[in-house]
């Protein structure tokens, strides 16, 4: 298959990096887990094994993770599709070209990947007119290390772990090229250092997700002292909604939705009012919010739990005012910014327990995300 990208011209070398992995343990969480005892629940979760490239040496959580790349090939692995349609249109090629890098952007490295629900609403087709043209290799979240930068890169250079949204606006014009393949390119802003207590895993299951809850907030007027009604709390952007609410803006009280079985996780996150959404209506409830953060598709009854002057930002389906819908852009400065809140553990990526995935398990994990059911982040590691 042929892409508009360019062959690498770049020569062979040798990169390694040597990165520190926590004392403590890795901050992700993964459900189902017990509250007695958390740190001894996430201990088991420290590691990860790469191969091919990538080789990875950490057995425990206080050794150190040596990535080492040996060179830049003209080809690659990748998952491609060449038409619009159910996952059955996604096949593995071994032969496609690795992204040109163009003066304000860098070379990555893919370590590891996460699917969002944007992934498979792009590949069925839902905004094919502003789309980038087929064939296309998906992605758009990635965790990995720089092996080659532009002419006009000032922030990163070879041999740096990064991770972001590859993709400054999520429906206008998205790569070609995507993060589901061994090596990706991205303009330098839209990427930052990955946080050195996450794994790429980890990273990797951050960027467009809290990139949206953060953006989201913003676009509220979200302040100290404000109450938030989270709807679909243990999703991918809800789980994080919840966390920035409370740890960045200074939320005086945070309410969020789940099924049963996710209640305490909703409450492990920072939700000060944990609701069954299977057993009680929360549009039915006394309790009005200054914002209610729709990631589910409801707004039409968000609206109605809302306080007089109240605001309701919603991510999918029809919106009912005062409610109002966006679209994320990519944005490295953000990363940047919340970057000690997950240096510190204050904010946690949030991994489904089902994963991580590996790259030949692509069509599974997609199939399993499309099934509305994950919690957290569905992530795709290693990558090779």
């Amino acid at each position: 298959m042929s892409f508009s990208a360019a062959l690498s011209s770049t020569p062979s070398h040798l990169i390694t990096l040597t990165s520190s992995l926590p004392s403590t343990p890795p901050l992700s969480l993964r459900f189902p887990f017990t509250f007695t005892n958390p740190i001894t629940q996430f201990h088991s979760f420290s590691t990860r094994s790469q191969t091919v490239l990538l080789k990875s040496k950490a057995t425990t959580p206080s050794s150190s993770e040596s990535v080492t790349v040996t060179h830049i090939p003209s080809d690659m692995k990748a998952w491609v599709y060449g038409e619009y349609g159910s996952v059955h249109v996604l096949k593995f090629e071994s032969n496609v070209a690795v992204p040109h890098v163009n003066d304000d952007q860098v070379l990555v490295k893919v370590v590891a990947a996460a699917l969002n629900p944007v992934d498979f609403k792009r590949r069925q087709g839902k905004f094919k007119a502003t789309d980038s043209p087929l064939p296309t290799v998906p992605g758009y979240d990635v965790a990995g290390v720089v092996v080659k930068v532009g002419s006009k890169v000032k922030e990163f250079k070879v041999g740096d772990e990064v991770y972001g949204d590859i993709n400054e606006k999520a429906l206008e014009g998205p790569k070609q090229i995507g993060s589901l393949a061994e090596y990706t390119a991205a303009e330098e802003k839209l990427l930052a250092p990955k946080p050195q207590n996450l794994d790429f895993a980890q990273a990797a299951a951050l960027p467009l997700a809290i990139e949206t809850a953060y953006e989201g907030l913003e676009k509220t007027g979200f302040s100290p002292g404000k109450s938030i009604l989270v709807l679909n709390g243990s999703g991918g952007v809800g789980s994080l909604v919840i966390q920035l609410a409370k740890q960045v803006f200074g939320a005086s009280r945070v309410a969020a939705t789940s099924s049963t079985k996710n209640l305490e996780l909703l409450k492990s996150l920072g939700a000060d009012l944990a609701i069954d959404y299977t057993k009680e209506n929360f549009e039915d409830l006394p309790e009005k919010f200054d914002v209610v953060y729709d990631a589910i598709g409801q707004c039409e009854k968000a609206v109605k739990a809302i306080k007089e002057g109240g605001i309701v930002v919603a991510l999918t389906g029809a919106v009912t005012p005062p409610g109002f819908r966006f679209v994320v852009t990519s944005d490295g400065a953000v990363l940047r910014k919340l970057n000690p809140y997950l240096e510190s553990g204050k904010v946690k990526p949030i991994l489904d327990p089902e994963g991580p995935f590996t790259f030949a398990q692509l069509v599974e994990a997609f199939s399993y995300l499309e099934t509305n059911r994950a919690i957290g982040k569905v992530v795709i590691h290693p990558i090779s």
